[in-house]
């Protein structure tokens, strides 16, 4: 690839400070777009749209056609990972995901990897289309959910509080510590697979990092995560990987320097000065807009937009925002985010 067709994001990824980062936005593909609600109506369900692979291309291409973003991100879900271990998945409209719950169940057994990648095959469909479409200077982001993330959702069957998760791994822990290996074996291959398709780089979105203790912080995220990047690399992956541990406060520091990962996504509620000091020197860092001033728009998000690239500047950093964007943001405040990021205003 000539130098000037690396793209940004890949660019910062190695280590290097732009001028203006290059932009991307966590569930960019979305509910705030009027064109992915038209789009959303054509599959029967939410495991079918991720599993078509012309619709998911065409929900990744709507944002990038809209916006000057620097990345595209493919159109998936966390939970194709249970779904593919032969756990039953399904979403209730207004609710979320469903799944039997694990807890409820004396014995757990889960179909092998390689079968679940024949299931998966759609989802690498997706990223070979996707690759195919996207300028040479846009990155193409795979991804998967944290082992201890997906955890949550298999063993209580649903989101929402996190008690009856944490309680089984006290109750057991031989269990979960199980349940975990058989998570980071299918997420490893399922990364390794988004590679060989045409993903540049990778993110572990660990969106319910918050309320464990430190020991159950080890045990359930860094402890998984260093296992699946091992793992990963074992695969023959080479490409950067973000690592996303969404409420993580005090323990981001050891998530940055043990787990393996290339860069560290910080959430809204962790200072930049935090992260800054927490991570390893030199590691790339992504964030952390909060997703409100993208629904409340003027003065809020040109001003925290503007105090964000601020508090990061000098450091090798990818603008994003804390958390994903809500369904309730404005396509026009989007827009604007990324005039002000990239200093046309």
């Amino acid at each position: 690839m000539a130098g000037g067709d690396v793209p940004a994001l890949l660019r910062v990824l190695s280590g290097e400070r732009l001028e203006r980062p290059p932009v991307w936005i966590m569930r960019q593909a979305g509910r705030y777009l009027p064109e992915y609600r038209e789009l959303r109506t054509r599959a029967k369900s939410f495991l079918d749209f991720c599993y078509s692979p012309a619709l998911a291309t065409e929900a990744v291409m709507q944002p990038l056609r809209r916006f000057p973003l620097d990345a595209a991100i493919l159109f998936s879900d966390i939970l194709v990972v249970p779904d593919a271990l032969g756990r039953k998945v399904w979403f209730v409209e207004g609710e979320g995901p469903r799944l039997n719950p694990l807890i409820e169940e004396q014995a757990w057994s889960f179909d092998d990897p390689q079968r679940g990648l024949q299931r998966l095959s759609p989802v690498y469909e997706a990223v070979e289309r996707i690759k195919a479409a996207i300028p040479r200077d846009i990155a193409l982001i795979g991804f998967c959910g944290g082992p201890w993330t997906v955890a949550t959702y298999m063993l209580q069957g649903q989101g929402g509080e996190k008690e009856r998760a944490r309680r089984a791994a006290y109750e057991r822990p031989g269990d979960v510590e199980a349940l975990l290996a058989a998570l980071v074996e299918m997420s490893a291959q399922h990364l390794a697979a988004q590679v060989k398709a045409g993903a540049d780089c990778l993110q572990i979105f660990e969106s319910w990092s918050e309320g464990l203790t430190p020991d159950q912080f080890r045990r359930l995220i860094i402890e998984p995560t260093k296992q699946l990047l091992v793992r990963l690399r074992e695969l023959g992956v080479a490409v950067p990987v973000i690592g996303f541990p969404r409420g993580a406060g005090a323990q981001i520091g050891a998530y940055a320097r043990e787990t393996g990962i290339t860069a560290l996504g910080v959430d809204t509620q962790t200072p930049a000065a935090f992260a800054k000091q927490a991570a390893p020197e030199g590691m790339p860092l992504q964030g952390n807009l909060d997703p409100l001033t993208l629904v409340v728009g003027g003065a809020a998000l040109e001003d925290e937009t503007r105090r964000v690239l601020q508090d990061f500047a000098g450091s090798p950093h990818i603008f994003n925002l804390g958390h994903g964007i809500t369904p309730e943001a404005s396509p026009n405040n989007v827009a604007r985010l990324i005039q002000i990021v990239k200093g046309a205003v």
